[in-house]
């Protein structure tokens, strides 16, 4: 299985560039995993609606162009999307594997979120908790809970 994550921004911060390298070598032990980041449109501190969309088109067609071609499940992070546990990102990774899905994109938006464009063409809109992460830390979270879906999928330990 080819497990794809694109997201906007680059990390800065060496907590989190540890944090991912770790979750990284742990989930090459189960899939092939790629990292795409595109870069974060500029804004202002205080910006209007008209302009947070602008944002999120213009960062909206950086990421549509990191998706691959060919068969491709397109699974956004999204606040308005369907909050899943642990064994419920486990069963939907395993149900994708049966159906023939080689392939699944995850997509981590900026700090405005992610365009009408990209989550029409997601085939499930996730959210990771109905509490708010920066799009930084979602990252983070999200490799770690892909880490645990294989864990749980191969019946071994999770240390807590």
């Amino acid at each position: 299985m080819d497990i794809i994550l694109i997201s906007v921004g680059k990390i800065k911060e060496a907590y989190l560039t540890e944090g991912l390298q770790d979750y990284i070598d742990r989930i090459q032990h189960y899939c092939d995993l790629e990292l795409k980041e595109v870069d974060a449109a500029r804004s202002k501190h205080k910006i209007n609606d008209a302009q947070i969309k602008k944002i999120k088109d213009e960062e909206g067609k950086r990421i549509l162009d990191k998706i691959p071609e060919g068969k491709n499940y397109i699974i956004s992070l999204d606040r308005e999307g369907k909050p899943v546990s642990s064994e419920g990102l486990a069963k939907s990774i395993k149900n994708l594997q049966v159906r023939g899905e080689s392939k699944i994109t995850f997509i981590i938006g900026g700090s405005h979120g992610l365009s009408e464009e990209v989550l029409d063409k997601s085939d499930y809109k996730m959210s990771l908790s109905y509490l708010t992460f920066t799009h930084q830390m979602s990252r983070l979270i999200l490799l770690e809970q892909l880490y645990r879906a294989f864990k749980i999928l191969n019946n071994e330990p999770y240390h807590k």
